[in-house]
Formats: structure tokens, sequence, C-alpha cells
């Protein structure tokens, strides 16, 4: 199914601005660059960890190394000059808190899709959000990559995010989404806009690493939760609720009549 999204940020001259989409046929009349963008979920497509990119530090690397781990994916490009940085700091926020520690139980990988853009370039926005995190090592945890046209149109294809470069306005024309991806690189979920609830990114990293990470709450909340693909949210299971309700309920009540009896077993004792 593919998603135009409800912000998409048109490359104009100006600023770009958030762009609610009109009638299909004005809005394709008007706009015919937006015919090739918005976001196919592709849940379970592996994405080719063998592609090559260089990180902010100028070294060359592959999309591999930074796997293992749940991998919270930003397609972006750093000079963008309204939208992107804000889906950055729509998962800093998220991030901030989370029990969860990047580079500890997960990885950010933000990969800009403008080959024209620079490690320095990466660097710089590194800086910025590993300073913002502010928790020890917090540079293990994000990453931020630049490559070609071909590596990073791969990557994107491979996810179903969709981009179209404006040549007039010198900008391009995205949705915004980030993909959370498991620790062997493939596609587990979608979260779109720029702002991403933490309860929902948490519940999103525990399912991707296959339980490996989170806490017994977290499985609780997965038992009610499920994650809605129509609208990239968890939403509350009316029956397994209720279902957990009753099970909480008749637990209560047995351990309310354990109590009992044994208070009337003591006092029986006692009396005679």
């Amino acid at each position: 199914m593919k998603i135009l999204g409800a912000a998409i940020f048109l490359a104009f001259p100006a600023l770009a601005q958030i762009y609610t989409p009109p009638e299909p046929t004005q809005f394709y009349t008007r706009s015919p660059l937006l015919k090739s963008v918005g976001i196919d979920q592709k849940m379970g497509a592996q994405v080719p960890l063998d592609l090559p990119f260089t990180d902010e530090s100028g070294i060359p690397v592959n999309l591999r190394q930074y796997f293992g781990k749940p991998v919270i994916l930003a397609l972006v490009y750093y000079q963008c000059p309204s939208l992107c940085n804000m889906v950055l700091n729509g998962v800093l926020r998220s991030v901030r808190n989370l029990t969860m520690t990047a580079g500890e139980d997960y990885q950010i990988v933000a990969v800009s899709f403008d080959p024209r853009e620079t490690p320095e370039m990466a660097a710089a926005k590194k800086q910025t959000y590993v300073k913002d995190y502010d928790r020890p090592n917090g540079a293990n945890g994000w990453h931020f990559l630049t490559g070609s046209e071909g590596a990073s149109r791969a990557l994107a294809d491979s996810v179903g995010f969709h981009y179209a470069y404006d040549a007039n306005a010198n900008q391009y024309a995205h949705g915004s989404a980030i993909i959370l991806l498991t620790p062997d690189g493939r596609s587990a979920r979608y979260f779109y806009g720029i702002n991403y609830p933490e309860r929902d990114l948490r519940l999103g990293l525990v399912e991707a690493s296959n339980n490996r990470i989170g806490s017994a709450i977290d499985q609780v909340l997965l038992y009610c939760y499920h994650y809605d693909p129509s609208n990239g949210k968890y939403g509350l299971v009316i029956m397994n609720a209720l279902r957990l309700g009753g099970l909480l309920t008749v637990g209560l009540l047995a351990i309310f009549m354990i109590v009992m009896f044994r208070r009337d077993f003591r006092h029986g004792v006692g009396g005679v």
C-alpha cells in the first residue's frame, strides 16, 4: 500500500512547507513530480547489507556493520530546509525517554539520499544529536552516512521509500517516516510523520529484536497492543485486554481466597 503521507514537504525556492494533498486529480496536475513520491510498506523485506557508504569520519563502511541489533533507519538529507530535521528531532525526542540505550540495545542510522553531501555535513549532524541525546557513549549509537546515488537509491527502494529531486528548486520531495529493521536487516515497522510515540517505538524495538530487549512489562503490553500497518501505530486489542483483565481478576480472587482460608485455618486451630 502506497502512502503519500500526511506531511510531504514541497521543494520550492522558499523553505519547504507542510503539504496537505488536495483531490488526486488536482494533486497530480499541479505537481507531476510528486507522482513518484511516497512510502510502500515492505514488511519483512531484506535490506542489502553490503551497500557501500561513508561514515561521518570519512571512513568507507557498509550497512552490515551496524546490524546485529535492531536499527532505527532514517532516510533524510542533511541540508534539507525543514522536514528531515523534524524527522531526526522526532527520533531524538522518543529515544531520550527510552530506558534502552542507543549503541547498546539498538542503533540509529541516518542515511543521506543526496549524493552531493559530504562526511563533514554528516559529522556536524552527528555532533548536534549526540550532544542532545546526552548519554554516555551516545556516539556509539548514532550514525550519519553519505553515499552514492546508486547506493542510497538501492537502500531506499528496498524499504519502499520513494523520493524525487526537483532541479528547479535544488531540493528533494519526500515523505516522512522512520523504519525499524531487525538485527538481520529486515524491515519490521514503519512509523510515519515527525512524532514517534515513545511507547510505539519501544514496542517496535522489542518486536524487531524478537523480544531480546525490553522488560516483562513490554511483553504484557505487546499482548494488549498490536501494530497496525495502516497507520503505523500500536493499537489496543480489546479482546486480549479483556482476557488479560480476566486473568488478573481470577488471580487476585485466588490470592484473596488463599489468604482468607489461611486466616480461618489459623483461627480454627487457635480456638481448639
